[in-house]
């Protein structure tokens, strides 16, 4: 039955929303210590994973990870207990979910108006905005850029929720994670990063928490980069993450902090996105030993209620065969990525291939594996098939899709990117249709395994990324079990 409500009275919901923007706009913090896309740029040999022409390479037998643990909340007065989410049963039940990109973690490509603020062509990543501007000029810009999204996220998060969706993950930097002297016997030097997000980072937890949100923490800058990628906060063609043992040690010991800081917040902590693995046999196996090491590290401080995930490294979930299953590991997630747009040989299938590929390739190898290894999530895929958005490849690099990526003699050009890309008013109805056919078949590979968490809930610049336009033009159902073609791959 609906409710009437009084005239001239404002729903308790959105009075509780305004009460706590208005004290977050007093600008007062209490919980202090508590609190992708490939890229390429001209004169840099940045490193470039394989493109997904297809993936492949002991049960995952444990119990499902209930999520039940009491959340606390530190508020004036003290720390008080809180009302515990609707439990989530790893394992049993599907993660379906969205990724809070662009945010805590800077892409030029998702906030390119950050990055034209600067005024200089020069900056590229998070690193070289700390690294070209002088402190408080780098510090007003990101304050600003937190800010404004903040007093977004208030309202997104309830969007969030609203639309059926049980998870967010949210990615941050090493820089952002306040580590002191006695946390790490490395350094904890965070130079040329600009800090200040780690209260952002709680405050998200709060919200998420309000709307019965689970959270993914991501670490997804590492020092010294893990990958060269923009995402990581620095985009380079010499990442000395895995070459230099101290940056190993200090990511560990950063995620024994979080563990310790909100474990009691988080559902599911990622121990690194995206490491390069890849890049040669040597990289491959400091990341295989930095897995081990830091779920057992991080079990040490958590305990067993808290999900771990680890990432595929590029290599394909059958390099992971056997990998953490028990009695070594429990409550392992696997997080692969998949977009089908950073080579000629993705951007040259048709709509029906793109929707084949996930059907034939995609969705037999994760199936085969989830059902004898971890439980595995699509942890970032978007309704992009092409590389169109601007500034994807890094900033003031083009696209392949319309030839001016690195454009030479042997540059193959697809087409305009002007009827795939920017706003979705401009676009046709055939492809509105297929981008729903699009996010169908890839829901079904996430609900086909342990779930799925969209790449990404807005840009500025790329409604084809965004899961809130997505639901605002209709090729994102408002309810994500709602099907026009059930049986896509059927």
């Amino acid at each position: 039955m609906r409710k009437i409500r009084p005239r001239n009275v404002l729903p308790l919901g959105l009075m509780c929303l305004c009460f706590e923007a208005i004290l977050l706009l007093s600008g007062s913090v209490v919980e202090a210590r508590q609190q992708k896309c490939r890229l390429q740029h001209r004169n840099q040999a940045v490193l470039q994973p394989p493109s997904n022409t297809g993936i492949g390479g002991v049960a995952n037998t444990s119990a499902p990870t209930t999520r039940t643990s009491a959340r606390t909340t530190q508020t004036a007065s003290g720390t008080s207990s809180s009302p515990t989410p609707t439990p989530f049963n790893y394992g049993t039940d599907t993660i379906r979910g969205v990724n809070i990109g662009g945010w805590l973690v800077l892409e030029p490509w998702i906030t390119p108006s950050v990055f034209e603020s600067t005024g200089n062509d020069n900056i590229i990543d998070e690193f070289t905005l700390g690294q070209l501007l002088d402190s408080k000029t780098a510090q007003n810009i990101l304050q600003n850029h937190w800010e404004t999204a903040r007093m977004h996220f208030l309202y997104d998060f309830a969007q969030i929720s609203a639309a059926g969706l049980n998870h967010v993950r949210i990615p941050i930097g090493y820089w952002s994670i306040p580590l002191t002297s006695s946390d790490t016997s490395t350094s904890t030097s965070t130079a040329p990063y600009v800090t200040g997000a780690w209260p952002y980072f709680l405050k998200a937890l709060s919200w998420a928490e309000k709307y019965n949100l689970n959270v993914i923490a991501d670490l997804h800058g590492a020092p010294g980069s893990q990958n060269g990628f923009d995402n990581s906060g620095q985009r380079t063609n010499n990442p000395v993450w895995a070459t230099n043992p101290d940056n190993v040690t200090r990511t560990v010991d950063t995620l024994v902090f979080l563990a310790k800081e909100v474990g009691n917040q988080i559902s599911v902590l990622e121990l690194l996105n995206e490491a390069a693995g890849f890049t040669s046999s040597a990289w491959a196996s400091v990341v295989k030993n930095f897995w081990t090491t830091a779920y057992d590290a991080v079990r040490d401080v958590a305990g067993d209620g808290m999900g771990i995930m680890i990432g595929d490294a590029f290599l394909g979930v059958q390099s992971w065969t056997n990998f953490l299953t028990p009695p070594q590991g429990h409550g392992v997630l696997m997080d692969y990525h998949e977009y089908q747009v950073f080579s000629d040989k993705e951007l040259n299938r048709t709509f029906d291939e793109h929707i084949d590929f996930v059907c034939t390739n995609t969705l037999p190898t994760l199936t085969s594996y989830a059902s004898s290894n971890l439980w595995t999530v699509s942890g970032e895929w978007s309704n992009a098939i092409t590389d169109c958005a601007k500034w994807l490849n890094g900033r003031n690099v083009g696209a392949r899709w319309d030839g001016t990526w690195f454009p030479g003699p042997t540059s193959q050009v697809h087409g305009s990117c002007a009827p795939f890309t920017g706003n979705y008013t401009s676009w046709s109805q055939d492809y509105i249709t297929f981008l729903r056919k699009y996010w169908e078949v890839q829901v079904e590979l996430g609900e086909a395994v342990q779930g799925w968490i969209f790449w990404t809930w807005k840009a500025e610049n790329a409604d084809e990324w965004s899961y809130q336009r997505g639901l605002q033009g209709g090729w994102i159902p408002q309810d994500p079990t709602d099907r026009m073609y059930p049986n896509i791959c059927s």
